[in-house]
């Protein structure tokens, strides 16, 4: 539920450090045994004769130094049916050529003028090291990389390879990315496609038609000459081993339209689904119930996404609930519950101030600690404040707006919204982690080592923006992590269905846990100012339901929530179901699944 962030607070800050995308840090790769032979991806090998009908972006063109006019339809980039194995072997660096001057801009939607900086309108240095697993092309670096662009950060996904009768004896591949705003979480996302043979590559077209981001849209388009470096990739058959393991992972999936097959009678209305939210607006949407992620489709303007499983969507402050509040638990499930009671002004130095005397961690995760400016609803968050906070890329000027508000109120007491109440909760809880742990400790690195990786996360997750635009920088607690529909199906799962175990291991805390989703009547945590008055504990929403909202509701419930900016919503229900939507027109329109959900099973619980 955040403010929309000027980019233009960050855009002339200095340069971060290059973070080559062939050097994959230790936080996202998962190895398999040296000694393992390469395990097949479920679902290949590919099975098509390579006869495929082809008028867009074919060899003639890709092979053409006419710069493209403007996007092409997004079935493009995507596998073909006919689709035939691969002639060839991709295994090392790709890089693409001149991406600072080339290509084409159109704006959607930019209220504050961010198109009339002309190096924002091109892609950053693009180079990434890849490996092949049959038809999978593998990056060996996933998650959010700092190429040191002073405008975007860069991630690229999993893709495909394959051959067609048409492409003269060449392989064709094509791999989804992300541009993500340097300081800030908007995602837009992106596909590219190109021929090669053992040593060489084609140009490369790639486009973007799509974002989750609510004040800066447009489409980008090019085609630029590239690069193949082939080799030099350190523990290939790992890394294509552990994404062989990640696929296998993968809850299983169905589209939305199978609920009302896999459940016949139940009277689900299908049409809840993205009910409320603008066609436009949505990124994507799912539902989680009994062991199946339901997805729902990918749209862009130039048609679906093509890897629609793998589009990158932002956290925006879901990361309040999936980072800040889930590192408290685990912190709880490993050194006692009483770390929630820990002094803010104990483990963050600049905390020093008679202001945070009193405040404890859980205070400052509730965004309860009696220092604010307004006690109005989302004031302070759309305050002068929080506008430098957010606009902070330092750690030193984003603690130092952190700790600015003034004190009005004994802790605990007062509910104001801060994205930095969750920075300062996320840099005392990585000095509780220090204390016991040692010096190299990290807080997010426990989170995805301990909590996401036992749930079975995924590399595209594992990963947070952080401070000074470096990745050995503060993570920025309150927003900042990145998400795919399997990867968010699954924290949901984590917490609804197996009740904070994770690899055979109770991973969080679960008297804490149960208080989050306002199953311990004695915790509820806060209850928020507005219109509609909400429970927060934790890092997490809560909203009340009984009969006065829908005649089925026989008993009174809890709906606890995690929430973004522009238009994100997980709802974690009782009946252990999940549903999420990302969109990015401010429209927060999921109610009406409650409804369909308790057709399917009662919701039960959680009620005051």
């Amino acid at each position: 539920m955040r403010r929309s962030l000027s980019l233009l607070l960050c855009g002339a800050l200095a340069a971060g450090a290059l973070t080559a995308f062939g050097a994959a840090p230790a936080s996202t790769a998962t190895t398999a045994p040296a000694s393992k032979p390469i395990a097949a991806v479920p679902g290949d090998p590919l099975t098509g004769s390579g006869a495929v009908a082809r008028s867009l972006l074919t060899a003639d063109q890709l092979a053409s130094n006419t710069a493209p006019t403007a996007t092409v339809a997004n079935e493009a980039f995507a596998l073909p049916t006919a689709a035939a194995r691969p002639h060839h072997t991709f295994e090392g660096t790709l890089t693409l050529n001149e991406v600072g001057a080339s290509g084409g801009f159109t704006t959607v939607q930019d209220p504050y003028g961010y198109a009339s900086i002309a190096p924002l309108k091109h892609l950053p240095p693009f180079s990434v090291q890849l490996v092949q697993n049959g038809s999978h092309l593998v990056p060996v670096a996933r998650g959010v990389q700092y190429t040191g662009s002073l405008y975007w950060n860069l991630a690229v996904g999993a893709g495909r390879v394959w051959s067609e009768k048409g492409d003269r004896g060449q392989t064709r591949a094509a791999l989804p990315f992300a541009l993500i705003e340097r300081n800030a979480n908007c995602v837009h996302n992106g596909v590219l496609t190109f021929l090669f043979k053992n040593k060489s590559v084609s140009n490369v077209r790639y486009q973007i038609t799509s974002e989750t981001c609510q004040y800066f849209q447009f489409d980008l388009w090019g085609q630029v000459s590239a690069s193949y470096t082939p080799g030099g990739i350190a523990g290939a058959k790992d890394i294509s081993n552990a994404y062989a393991a990640e696929v296998a992972d993968r809850l299983p999936t169905k589209p939305t339209s199978a609920l009302t097959t896999d459940h016949p009678g139940s009277g689900f209305d299908l049409s809840a689904f993205g009910r409320g939210i603008t066609p436009s607006a949505l990124s994507t949407l799912g539902f989680v119930y009994g062991g199946v992620n339901y997805v729902g489709s990918c749209p862009t303007r130039q048609g679906e996404y093509p890897f629609c499983g793998q589009m990158l969507l932002p956290s925006y402050s879901t990361a309040k609930s999936a980072f800040g509040g889930l590192a408290l638990l685990r912190l709880a499930q490993k050194y006692g519950p009483e770390v929630a009671d820990e002094l803010v002004k104990d483990h963050v130095t600049e905390a020093s101030r008679s202001a945070w005397d009193g405040v404890t961690i859980d205070h400052t995760l509730d965004m309860a600690t009696g220092n604010y400016a307004s006690a109005g609803y989302q004031v302070d968050e759309g305050g002068p404040t929080m506008s430098a906070f957010l606009g902070a890329e330092t750690y030193v000027d984003k603690m130092t707006a952190a700790l600015s508000f003034p004190h009005q109120a004994a802790p605990g007491t007062v509910w104001t919204y801060h994205t930095s109440d969750t920075f300062l909760a996320t840099r005392a809880m990585d000095d509780v982690l220090k204390d016991r742990d040692g010096a190299d400790a990290e807080i997010f690195a426990m989170l995805r080592d301990e909590v996401l990786k036992p749930a079975k996360v995924g590399p595209d997750s594992l990963t947070t923006q952080r401070t000074d635009n470096d990745p050995a920088g503060a993570p920025w607690g309150g927003y900042g992590m990145f998400w795919t529909q399997d990867d968010i199906a699954k924290v949901a799962k984590l917490l609804t269905v197996d009740a904070g175990a994770a690899g055979g291991n109770q991973v969080l805390h679960p008297g804490l846990l149960n208080a989050t989703l306002q199953k311990d009547p004695t915790d509820r945590g806060v209850t928020t100012s507005g219109a509609i008055p909400f429970h927060y504990n934790n890092g997490f929403w809560a909203q009340e339901f009984s009969s006065a909202d829908n005649p089925s509701y026989t008993s009174p419930f809890s709906v606890p929530f995690m929430s973004g900016f522009g238009g994100i919503t997980v709802a974690l229900m009782p009946n252990g179901s999940s549903y999420y939507v990302f969109s990015d027109n401010n429209e927060f329109a999921w109610r009406s699944v409650i409804a369909e959900s308790n057709k399917l099973a009662p919701m039960t619980g959680g009620g005051s």
